[in-house]
């Protein structure tokens, strides 16, 4: 892990900026086209830096809670997701519903916010 400034979301950041803002507008065509997928790739990776190890936790912690001990998430979402098929977490289906909308919530906020619906103002 860096010490120093720029950090990794920095420089990650500063690039997808520079696609974004200089090359976007100086570019057309299939050019424009692979920056706009740079920008994009850039920006998952920022939003994982940043959220990403948050996110995993959080998944993995309502994953063991669900099924009684604790693993690797990876491990921990096969187990889940055998469970699911096998009907054996019926009895907490609203437990099991309410943990996969937030684990794809937190995969979309990642990968591509836009797809989510806006949060209603208070």
């Amino acid at each position: 892990m860096a010490q120093d400034r720029p950090t990794a979301v920095e420089l990650v950041q500063a690039v997808r900026e520079f696609l974004e803002h200089d090359v976007m507008a100086a570019t057309e065509g299939r050019v424009q086209f692979h920056t706009r997928v740079a920008v994009n790739a850039l920006g998952m990776i920022e939003r994982e830096l940043t959220d990403g190890e948050a996110f995993s936790d959080a998944e993995r912690a309502r994953a063991a809670a669900l099924l009684g001990h604790d693993d690797d998430v990876r491990i921990l979402e096969r187990e889940l997701a055998a469970r699911i098929r096998d009907a054996s977490l019926d009895d907490r289906i609203d437990a099991v519903r309410e943990h996969v909308r937030a684990t794809v919530r937190e995969k979309l906020l990642v990968t591509n916010p836009g797809y989510l619906p806006a949060e209603p103002s208070a």
